[in-house]
């Protein structure tokens, strides 16, 4: 998605082009729902917080400033809607379900393989789940958004030495959980 495909269709968007929604809405749909479902702790309530973002971008939409990157300040609706649900009280999060339905295995990989994959980001999804939600802001940001450190401080709304530091603190939390993980103890094993 990129903004000057989309600014175009944000302006006819406030002009009330209903065609202009449908387009915003098929640019911007797969990047929410995914971002969403990584983030929010209850994944049954991942369609409301979806909807809540399309309604804060309406509302927000006269606000938002085109010479700011647009992923960016969308981004920054996801994570405040996000944040508000999860102030809640909603579950932990877990990010291997969804994991599991968006992963796509390629046909020559043999069913064994597969399984031990599957294992491998099991484990790991669990030790990121583990982070507090700070710390997995961050890590979804960096490594599944591809954002930059300046993006994502600019999403959390945060200095940009604290989102390295965020970052730093995650990877070292994750790295030490690895090490200490059972599953990694024994596939390390099973290696000598």
């Amino acid at each position: 998605m990129k903004d000057s495909d989309i600014h175009h269709w944000l302006t006819l968007l406030l002009q009330d082009d209903p065609e202009a929604f449908r387009v915003v809405y098929e640019k911007t749909a797969d990047h929410i729902y995914r971002t969403v479902y990584y983030l929010a702790t209850n994944k049954s309530e991942v369609n409301d917080i979806v909807s809540e973002i399309y309604i804060s971008m309406l509302h927000a939409l006269p606000k938002y400033d085109h010479n700011r990157p647009f992923r960016a300040w969308l981004n920054g609706l996801i994570i405040n809607q996000v944040n508000h649900w999860n102030r809640k009280g909603w579950q932990r999060l877990r990010l291997f379900t969804r994991n599991k339905q968006l992963q796509i295995t390629p046909n020559w990989k043999k069913p064994d393989e597969i399984a031990i994959e599957a294992e491998q980001k099991n484990n790991i999804l669990q030790l990121v789940n583990g982070l507090s939600a700070k710390l997995r802001e961050v890590i979804v940001l960096r490594y599944y958004q591809d954002c930059s450190f300046e993006e994502i401080a600019s999403t959390l709304e945060i200095p940009l030495g604290t989102a390295k530091s965020r970052h730093h603190e995650a990877i070292k939390k994750l790295r030490n959980r690895t090490v200490n993980s059972q599953f990694f103890k024994e596939a390390f094993h099973h290696v000598d």
